[in-house]
This record gives C-alpha cells, sequence and structure tokens, in this order.
C-alpha cells in the first residue's frame, strides 16, 4: 500500500477462461452487502498503519471515480465474517488484496484474485494489474502462481 517502498506491476492476462475456486465454508460478497467496518478492519490487519481512518477510507472509495460496488469483494467465512478483501478499480486494477492472518494458507487469496479475473473477464477486459511491493515474497509467490507476470509501467 505504501508508494515509498519499491513494487512490480504484474498482469494477468485474460486469454482463457477464469473461474474463482472458493475453499469450503468462504463465499464472495460485494462491499454494498456487508459492514464495511469488517472489510475495513482486514484491511487495517493486513497493512497496519497504512489504512486510513474508517470514515475516511470509506467515503473515499465510494466517491472515486473507479469505484465499482462489484469490484470490491469480501471472502466471508461460514460463521458471516469478513476475513479477506479485495478493492479493485474500473481500469483493470487491483488496488488492495488482504486476507486476515489468522486465514491465511487458506486459499482465500487465490479465490478473491479468481473472483476479480473472472468478474473483469465478464466486462470484456484483456487483462488485469496490480502493483505488489518487491520484498512481499508471499504475495509475489501467489501471484505467480495465478500467472501474473511481471510487466513494465
Amino acid at each position: 500500500m505504501s508508494e515509498q517502498q519499491a513494487h512490480l506491476r504484474l498482469r494477468k492476462y485474460l486469454d482463457r477462461p477464469e473461474h474463482a475456486v472458493w475453499p469450503g465454508g468462504f463465499r464472495p460478497a460485494e462491499l454494498g452487502t456487508i459492514d464495511p467496518r469488517q472489510a475495513h478492519a482486514v484491511l487495517d490487519l493486513a497493512f497496519p498503519g497504512l489504512v486510513a481512518p474508517l470514515t475516511d477510507w470509506h467515503a473515499n472509495l465510494i466517491q472515486d471515480s473507479e469505484y465499482d460496488p462489484s469490484l470490491c469483494i469480501a471472502a466471508i467465512s461460514a460463521d458471516g465474517m469478513v476475513v479477506g478483501f479485495v478493492q479493485c478499480w474500473t481500469s483493470n486494477f487491483v488496488k488492495d488484496l488482504a486476507v486476515a492472518p489468522a486465514h491465511r494458507g487458506q486459499g482465500i487469496g487465490e479465490a478473491l484474485m479468481g473472483e476479480v479475473f473472472t468478474r473483469f473477464a465478464a466486462r470484456g477486459s484483456t487483462h488485469v494489474d496490480l502493483k505488489v511491493v518487491t520484498e512481499e515474497t508471499t504475495a509475489r509467490r501467489l501471484y505467480a502462481r495465478l500467472g501474473m507476470v511481471e510487466v513494465m509501467e
């Protein structure tokens, strides 16, 4: 989330059908159907000290010209809690992907990204981009597994 750290731009080409595979007990939900405080809490856990306060974050999000509620997707657990969240812009860009630390390693990040790829492909997009901090090796491994490749900015 910090622009001060070195980062890479990665791209997923949507040249074949994408299908989100959700781990058992989890499902997707759009931001408009959940309590935004839960999505904000997951972002804050994933990016401590880098997320704006709730009111500012939510207001800035929904007022952005690239905001589309169908591109802000939460991962919901069987007990109804938000355990992951991805925020995308209409410009085929993933702004943030976050999974609560207690739920990492269960395929939630992969499911959220699969959902993103499916939704952008349905819109006719040819690719999806994101930026990842160079030192975030776990995230980079996830994106490589998903078929994302480095592109020049």
